[in-house]
């Protein structure tokens, strides 16, 4: 049905940059809210932002100021730009997508990308 491909992830030194991608494709007929969500060893997944199909952005305190995310609704894309990144950011960061899948349904499905790992050590 929709798969999720990430891409960007790796090893950086702390105060470095990234940035990750995640691109959408199958049976879409539009996607609604995009986010990005992280896991650390031994935590719960948390949500380091997200945005609306307008633009509409949201970030918990921990990353406001350093991640910015946006997204090409024309490539069903969303992406993570990362700075100033520091070693509690260490984490696998996982995508997820609310999509419709036909016009004739406002039903809503949620999909995880497979994660990719982004780690920050000198």
């Amino acid at each position: 049905q929709v798969q999720l491909v990430e891409s960007g992830g790796g090893l950086v030194q702390p105060g470095g940059s990234l940035r990750l991608s995640c691109a959408a494709s199958g049976s879409i007929f539009s996607i609604n809210d995009m986010g990005w969500y992280r896991q650390a060893p031994g935590k719960q997944r948390e949500l380091v932002a997200d945005i609306t199909r307008g633009g509409n952005t949201n970030y918990p305190d921990s990353v406001k100021g350093r991640f910015t995310i946006s997204r090409d609704n024309a490539k069903n894309t969303v992406y993570l730009q990362m700075n100033s990144l520091k070693p509690e950011d260490t984490a696998v960061y996982y995508c997820k997508v609310i999509v419709r899948l036909t016009s004739t349904s406002y039903r809503e499905y949620q999909y995880w990308g497979q994660g990719t790992q982004v780690t920050v050590s000198s």
